[in-house]
C-alpha cells in the first residue's frame, strides 16, 4: 500500500537558513570565549635570535613594544652571581650579571638582557646556551628533558625550584615567541634543537618553591 506523503511537514529553506545561522553564531561565541579565556592565562614575548646577534642587540618585545628593565644596581662583576642546576642531565653552570662582558653565549650561558632575575615576582628569567659539539655547548643535553622535570636556580642565597610545563620548537626566523603564564614566575631556557638546524627549542618552567640556602 503506497504511503501518503501529503501530510508530511517540510521545513522551508528560510527556516533552515535561520537555524544554520544561529548554530554558527553559537559556535563562534564559544570559540571566541575559549580563546579569550586562554589569553587571560597565556601570553607571549618575542625575542631576537640570540645565536646570530650580539648580546647588545638582543631584545624582548611584548605586544610589539621593546621592553627595557630598570638598570641593575651595584658594581659590575665578572664573577658568577648564581647557578643553574638541572639534576636529570647533571648540569650545573654559573651565570653572570647581565651587564658583564662575559655574559656572552659564546663564553657562558647567557642571561638575556631585558629578562628578570629569579627574585622578581611573576618575572621571566631567560637563559640561552649553545648545544652541539663545542666546548661551550652547555645546553647540549637539554633535549633529554620532559615536562615535569625540575631545574633549580641559586641566586642571592636562595634556591628557586622550577618545574618544566611546556617544551616547543620555533623556526630560526630572527625572533622567538616565548609562551608563558603571566601569573607565574618563570624560567625560560633556549637552545638550538637537537639534530635540527632550522629550529630552536624553548623550555618553559614555572616556580614551585623558594628556600633559603
Amino acid at each position: 500500500m503506497p504511503i501518503d506523503n501529503k501530510n508530511e511537514k517540510r521545513i522551508s529553506p528560510s527556516v533552515l537558513a535561520a537555524i544554520s545561522a544561529v548554530t554558527i553564531l553559537i559556535g563562534g561565541f564559544f570559540l571566541s570565549y575559549n580563546y579569550i579565556q586562554s589569553k587571560k592565562i597565556m601570553a607571549f614575548d618575542y625575542m631576537a635570535n640570540i645565536f646570530y646577534t650580539n648580546n647588545e642587540d638582543f631584545f624582548i618585545e611584548e605586544d610589539g613594544r621593546k621592553i627595557t628593565e630598570g638598570t641593575d644596581e651595584g658594581p659590575v662583576t665578572n664573577d658568577y652571581i648564581g647557578y643553574l642546576n638541572i639534576p636529570k642531565i647533571n648540569l650545573t653552570k654559573g651565570f653572570l650579571d647581565k651587564r658583564s662582558t662575559e655574559n656572552n653565549v659564546d663564553k657562558n650561558i647567557l642571561v638575556v638582557e631585558g629578562s628578570n632575575y629569579p627574585d622578581v615576582e611573576k618575572g621571566n628569567f631567560i637563559i640561552a646556551g649553545h648545544s652541539g659539539t663545542g666546548w661551550n655547548a652547555f645546553f647540549n643535553d637539554l633535549y633529554k628533558l620532559n615536562k615535569g622535570d625540575v631545574a633549580t636556580v641559586t641566586y642571592k642565597n636562595k634556591k628557586y625550584t622550577y618545574k618544566i610545563v611546556n617544551i616547543y620548537q620555533h623556526p630560526k626566523i630572527g625572533t622567538i615567541a616565548i609562551y608563558r603564564n603571566y601569573d607565574k614566575t618563570t624560567l625560560t631556557l633556549v637552545t638550538c634543537t637537537n639534530n635540527d638546524s632550522k629550529t630552536q627549542t624553548i623550555y618553559i618552567a614555572e616556580l614551585q618553591e623558594v628556600t633559603e640556602q
